[in-house]
């Protein structure tokens, strides 16, 4: 299959998937999840969704951990690079524009102090994230490509989720 026949299936996808919400937009609306971590010991875990799908985390050693798979925070950047990635792809495939190349890196500064709670005035939570972006596709011109990139960022939904993050609430059952 050519890069050309797939960017042609996935703008007939996107199309018709773009059709039946416009006409049932109250099916727009999904509630995901659970996605459910199993502690395995240590401090590694394995992540269930309802669909049988699994990934695994766990702690470099240094934080006590087996390094045996990548950190939770790993994950949050692979999930914003990726998903800034997928949607540009797509917002590309609507365009009919055949990308020769998109990568999508993702950086973050921390302060571990947060984590380990040596300094309550630290938060445990990323600081900065920064996304840089590759993209190239032969005849489209370089600012075309970056108003690309701008509608796919603006419309991932991990990185808007990032920049306005939800309420938060937390259940506590014990056993």
């Amino acid at each position: 299959m050519t890069t050309t026949m797939k960017t042609a299936e996935i703008r007939t996808s996107l199309e018709k998937r773009g059709a039946a919400l416009a006409a049932n937009p109250e099916k727009a609306r999904i509630h995901a999840g659970p996605e459910t971590a199993i502690h395995e010991g240590g401090l590694r875990f394995r992540v269930e969704a309802p669909n049988g799908q699994a990934i695994y985390t766990d702690m470099p050693t240094g934080l006590g951990g087996g390094a045996s798979a990548p950190s939770p925070g790993w994950y949050l950047r692979a999930a914003l690079a990726s998903c800034t990635a997928t949607v540009i792809a797509m917002r590309a495939a609507r365009l009919g524009i055949t990308l020769t190349t998109l990568t999508v890196g993702v950086e973050a500064d921390t302060d571990q102090r947060g984590l380990l709670g040596t300094d309550d005035r630290v938060s445990a939570g990323v600081s900065a994230l920064r996304t840089h972006v590759r993209i190239g596709a032969d005849g489209v011109d370089a600012d075309t490509l970056r108003g690309l990139v701008t509608w796919g960022d603006a419309h991932s939904p991990v990185a808007c989720t990032v920049r306005n993050a939800p309420a938060c609430a937390i259940d506590v059952e014990v056993v």
